[in-house]
């Protein structure tokens, strides 16, 4: 008490302790370890030491090895000093189990073939397949829309590169500062170098780390290793940073470069390229899943995890080979659709891609919302970038009250960062928004607008939905399925998908269906019962419970040695079907673009209208055919000295009873 008492004495305390105390502000350019991000009661451990790794990683080792565990889940490796040793200690210290990584991979990116781990955590399939969903063709009109609605005209990669230097100026300026001493006694011991200026050095790490086109590289100075891929990732970016940068002494960025691709070697260079190394993993996630995201929001469904928002859709080809190389590189890697971290659900980025199929009717939509929008807006000036994100909001989560929406344009606000901010929140605008929310979904006209246009929106991105869910679950990998998302799931990014689940829901609908399945042992509970219930959920359950009885009971067809195979599709509608095998006896075969494809009368059954396929037809193995979610049968001939030969089987057939088809060969 009497130290407490005596401000002086209490400094004394203080000083002689193996940390000080500091203005909470001062973290941003000053802090003195390494923390998770910007969370600064995560302190990070050098778990690069093996003394530290065995300590930390003891208890985990012992729950695999006595098989309470079946598998780790690695987050954000690109976080530690040396990734590439961690996970081959990790993998050492197993002697069984699935090993993942949350490695996010930028396109064209491949996850290093040194590290020996399963897989990634799926983002890289969620962006694929939700690309997959997403019409290419309305790219422009979007882009022209979003212009001239935001008053943004900027292309994506030109907003991250200003958040990333937002980032590592403000909230990881301490790790720069860091990086620049080490810079700064590395050049001291360079007659070529020694006379540049503490700034100059500053500024030419801060250009480089904001140029880089991945998260990181993953160089290892101790042993002199560093792959091509990664020597190319620094010529990349250091070409960027002098374009960017013309006042930077170009001979002074090619000195930086050749000591990030260890053309320069000793312990301070080392020592800045790990550190670099973890600094523009976190300045890429902060400055464009955290900032970036929030300020672009041409088709919010693309602004997730593992996403490229710049990149508007992907063709079925373009998928089928993302698909064939995971088989062949990563065939255990996870699949993932929503996680704890995506900035949507699953669902309502199903959804949200269906506006990229009606681009003329949702721009008279969002045109009409965005005038109602500035009526409502009371006290600051209006915000057309979170007001272009509510209207789409609206639209991916409907219905939504008012708290919830509020809760989740706040959260988008601050992380923006341009009129408001976690760290200087502005009462007066952050007042402004939520009464914009308030009155706006009080209003009884603007309610029923939106209820007059979502129902062929929700119906086509029902379709998506199960489309998406079924691509998860049959594709090259391990399907992970996010609690709660068995049914529809109109979650966003947390806390609003960490809300209780009603798991006693599900237990209820699944145990109906199971003493339907009792009842009716062949068939069980029809297509069409399970799509009349379609508000409840019921068919994504469905068609889930369906696909992993069948991964359980026909491993030979889903395993790691099961072989992938895209089948073509020809006809009219060919462009909006995905088909696949799977080791020559199991086919996925799913409709994309379903509102475009109906000219958005998609009927409450979920089906397309037989006219619409016309004579669009999938080419699959000869055999006898049983479609694991209706029971229907299909035979397709062919010549039996010479199977598997491909022949055709029209789509309105297959597709006739349930939006998609989950194939099984039966025994000759």
């Amino acid at each position: 008490a009497g130290t407490s008492a005596d401000p002086d004495a209490l400094d004394a305390l203080l000083s002689i302790q193996n940390y000080r105390i500091a203005y909470w502000r001062a973290a941003g350019r000053d802090l003195g370890y390494r923390r998770f991000f910007d969370i600064t009661t995560l302190i990070g451990l050098r778990v690069e030491d093996k003394l530290v790794f065995n300590d930390s990683h003891a208890r985990l080792k012992r729950w695999i090895d006595d098989g309470v565990l079946d598998g780790i889940r690695v987050d954000h490796p690109d976080g530690l000093l040396d990734p590439t040793t961690y996970t081959q200690r990790l993998r050492a210290s197993m002697r069984r189990g699935w090993l993942v990584v949350e490695k996010i991979l930028m396109p064209g990116e491949a996850l290093p073939r040194d590290w020996p781990v399963d897989g990634t955590t799926g983002y890289d399939f969620l962006s694929d397949t939700l690309s997959l969903l997403v019409d290419p063709a309305a790219e422009e009109a979007f882009s022209e829309l979003h212009a001239r609605l935001t008053r943004e005209p900027r292309s994506f990669d030109a907003i991250t590169r200003e958040t990333r230097d937002l980032v590592v100026r403000e909230t990881l300026g301490s790790e720069l500062n860091r990086l620049t001493a080490v810079f700064v006694a590395i050049c001291e011991n360079q007659r070529r170098f020694r006379d540049y200026t503490r700034h100059e050095l500053h500024e030419a790490l801060r250009a480089v780390v904001v140029s880089m086109p991945v998260y990181r590289t993953y160089a290892r100075p101790d042993e002199g290793a560093i792959s091509d891929g990664d020597r190319r990732v620094i010529g990349i970016a250091i070409a960027a940073a002098q374009e960017a940068r013309p006042d930077l002494d170009t001979e002074l960025l090619g000195f930086l470069g050749d000591i990030l691709t260890l053309g320069v070697n000793g312990d301070a260079e080392g020592d800045l390229v790990g550190r670099f190394q973890q600094l523009s993993g976190a300045v890429m996630a902060k400055g464009i899943e955290d900032t970036a995201f929030y300020r672009y929001v041409r088709l919010v469904a693309l602004n997730d995890v593992g996403c490229e928002p710049g990149r508007f859709g992907l063709d079925v080809e373009e998928y089928h080979a993302a698909n064939a190389a995971r088989a062949a590189t990563w065939p255990a890697t996870m699949l993932t659709t929503s996680t704890h971290d995506t900035k949507r659900s699953e669902d309502v980025r199903a959804r949200l891609a269906v506006l990229s199929e009606m681009p003329d009717r949702w721009r008279r939509i969002a045109e009409r919302w965005m005038r109602r929008f500035r009526r409502r807006w009371r006290g600051t000036s209006f915000d057309p970038v979170i007001g272009y994100l509510a209207a789409q909001t609206i639209v991916g989560t409907w219905p939504i009250d008012a708290d919830r929406l509020t809760a989740y344009l706040l959260k988008a606000a601050r992380e923006a960062k341009l009129r408001t901010a976690w760290t200087e929140p502005d009462a007066a605008y952050e007042g402004s928004l939520a009464g914009f929310v308030r009155d706006t979904l009080a209003d009884a006209s603007f309610v029923a607008d939106v209820e007059h246009v979502l129902p062929a929106i929700v119906r086509a991105g029902r379709v998506n939905a199960l489309s998406q869910t079924l691509l998860k679950l049959t594709a090259p990998g391990v399907p992970d399925i996010y609690q709660g998302c068995e049914l529809w799931d109109l979650s966003l990014v947390d806390p609003d998908n960490r809300r209780p689940v009603d798991f006693k829901l599900r237990d209820r609908l699944l145990y109906d269906l199971e003493a339907a399945l009792e009842v009716d042992q062949l068939r069980g509970p029809g297509p069409a019962a399970i799509l009349a219930a379609a508000d409840s959920g019921l068919p994504k359950l469905w068609l889930t419970r369906q696909a992993l009885h069948l991964r359980r009971d026909r491993r030979d067809l889903y395993g790691p040695e099961a072989a992938y195979r895209a089948l073509r599709v020809t006809g009219r509608a060919a462009d909006h079907v995905v088909a696949f095998a799977r080791a020559e006896a199991a086919v996925t075969i799913v409709p994309r673009h379903p509102y475009k494809l109906t000219r958005g009368r998609l009927g409450a059954r979920l089906l397309p209208p037989a006219s619409r396929w016309g004579e669009t037809r999938v080419e699959v193995p000869s055999g006898r055919w049983r479609d694991h979610l209706t029971g229907e049968r299909h035979v397709v001939r062919g010549d039996a000295r010479t199977l598997p030969v491909d022949r055709v089987l029209p789509v309105e057939r297959v597709l006739r009873r349930f939006p998609v088809a989950l194939l099984v060969k039966e025994d000759e």
